[in-house]
């Protein structure tokens, strides 16, 4: 029996839901294929799937993971690896010296604006060389070390103290999480010098409501580069979830008080009333408010969670070593009871103790992106086209066998001259080119000194004060390990110390 004439629309229609899928399934393969065959940098070495997708390195970036897959894929496949279809590893020495020397053609890629995601760029989003070498112009006036002496040594010098008299207090009453009190030592002294007054978190012992949506945006930012739609949350009405994905625009209000303090020079001064001083005084340049708020916000997320970070895993470090730790204790009780950085700059031990931590624990370990200039460049034997990301991260440079002896060991006197116990490794050409905690080159961090200053006090009074501190048993190399969402945190995000025999 023929089937009715009603019937066959049906039929039809049902062979085009069926066939659907396959013709999506058979676009989807045919535009890997296309990505494939047409694929930059099929070329470069790398795992067969960067050919075609940057969906793994993706993931990688998503979960906290890509400085350690990225090294991993260093180790596999060599100094130049393909990471996705327009992105290659790099970790050959003369390469990185290419890449970052100063005066560069390998520019800032388009990734670090997608990250900060402000209305206007600063000084670590911008990419002309030109507009970026006025604006660091301005800034390192501020952050010279003459001037932070003069202007802010007493500032530092009095926080790290109150930050350590805080850590006793709670280590001699059952234990001192070291990760939130050094977080907040820093977050008080950057806003302090960004706004020009001081914010009280070390006294409150926890962070205000700015700091904590700060810190969800450094958190956060990451993998908002990765998957934008997130952006859409900051519409659902939950506090919690605007203050994730909406934290630019509030941080950007509430930087309006760096821009009140800085133009009306009320209350202390702040390092944003000499950019405008200097700004207005030399004729170099305008800068608006826009541009106040930006960089103070750039000098607070640069300054907290490194400097935070890092005397974290000095702190964990050095309290797993006892030789060592009364090593440190004995030099810093040498110290007189009015001390200034320039004594504790005169501690070999000490300063070689916070190298080797910037080596194996500094903050921001992860990748340097940069676009590879117009005619392409050979790096490492292999030719990249023109337009291809090249990224070279500290977290490999830093464990390289082939610059350190031993290198994931904890070992500070390879910072010291053999008279003074030391191998002198630090002196060597290769070592110094690969080291870069602060960044390189012309794009390295403005707030140097203002970190090394902290951390040296810091450390100072720490060793000094507190002599037989131990790590609390809650602190384990599983709470302490790596997570990597730009910058590093312990996976815990604490680490307990105390006084106590356990």
């Amino acid at each position: 029996m023929a089937p009715s004439i009603a019937a066959e629309p049906m039929v039809f229609g049902l062979s085009r839901y069926v066939l659907l899928p396959f013709l999506v399934i058979g676009i989807v393969v045919g535009r890997l294929i296309y990505v494939a065959l047409t694929c930059p940098t099929r070329h470069i070495p790398g795992p067969w799937y960067t050919r075609f997708t940057h969906l793994r390195l993706k993931r990688a970036v998503v979960t906290g993971q890509r400085i350690f897959y990225i090294d991993s894929l260093h180790k596999k496949y060599g100094p130049i690896v393909r990471l996705s279809p327009n992105e290659v590893g790099v970790s050959d020495l003369s390469a990185f010296r290419e890449i970052h020397k100063i005066g560069t053609k390998y520019l800032k890629s388009d990734w670090y604006g997608r990250l900060a995601n402000f209305p206007k760029h600063g000084i670590f989003t911008m990419i002309d060389p030109k507009e970026h070498g006025m604006r660091r112009k301005l800034l390192s006036r501020s952050f010279s070390k003459s001037y932070l002496v003069d202007n802010w040594e007493y500032v530092v010098r009095d926080k790290a103290q109150l930050c350590v008299e805080k850590i006793k207090g709670d280590a001699m009453r059952s234990s001192a999480d070291v990760y939130n009190w050094w977080m907040l030592l820093a977050s008080d002294v950057t806003t302090h010098l960004s706004f020009g007054e001081p914010f009280g978190m070390l006294q409150t012992g926890k962070a205000n409501q700015f700091m904590r949506v700060l810190k969800k945006l450094t958190m956060g930012a990451g993998i908002m580069v990765e998957m934008p739609f997130l952006r859409l949350l900051r519409f659902v009405p939950i506090t919690s979830i605007q203050e994730m994905f909406n934290c630019n625009e509030y941080i950007l209000r509430g930087a309006d008080r760096a821009v009140e303090m800085a133009r009306t020079r009320t209350g202390e001064n702040n390092v944003f009333a000499k950019v405008i001083e200097d700004c207005e005084k030399e004729g170099e340049g305008h800068i608006e408010d826009m541009d106040v708020r930006i960089e103070a916000m750039n000098v607070i997320i640069a300054g907290t969670d490194t400097t935070g970070v890092t005397l974290t895993y000095l702190t964990w470090a050095v309290l797993q070593r006892p030789e060592l730790q009364a090593a440190l204790e004995a030099e810093a009780a040498t110290l007189k009871d009015d001390f200034k950085e320039k004594d504790v700059i005169e501690l070999p031990l000490l300063n070689a103790i916070i190298e080797e931590t910037l080596r194996l624990y500094g903050a921001a370990p992860s990748s340097l992106p940069r676009t590879v200039p117009q005619g392409g460049s050979k790096l490492g034997g292999h030719y990249i086209p023109s337009g291809t990301t090249v990224s070279t991260q500290a977290y490999t440079f830093h464990r390289d066998a082939n610059i350190w002896s031993d290198p994931l060991s904890f070992n500070p006197y390879r910072w010291l001259s053999a008279d003074k116990g030391g191998t002198a490794e630090a002196l060597s050409r290769d070592a110094k080119s690969a080291f870069h905690p602060f960044g390189v080159g012309a794009r390295s961090c403005v707030g140097v000194h203002l970190a090394r200053m902290e951390m040296r006090y810091a450390v100072a009074f720490f060793f000094r004060e507190c002599s037989g501190m131990r790590l609390a048993q809650r602190t384990t190399p599983e709470t302490m390990q790596f997570e990597n969402f730009f910058l590093i945190a312990p996976k815990a995000h604490a680490c307990h110390v105390t006084f106590a025999k356990q």
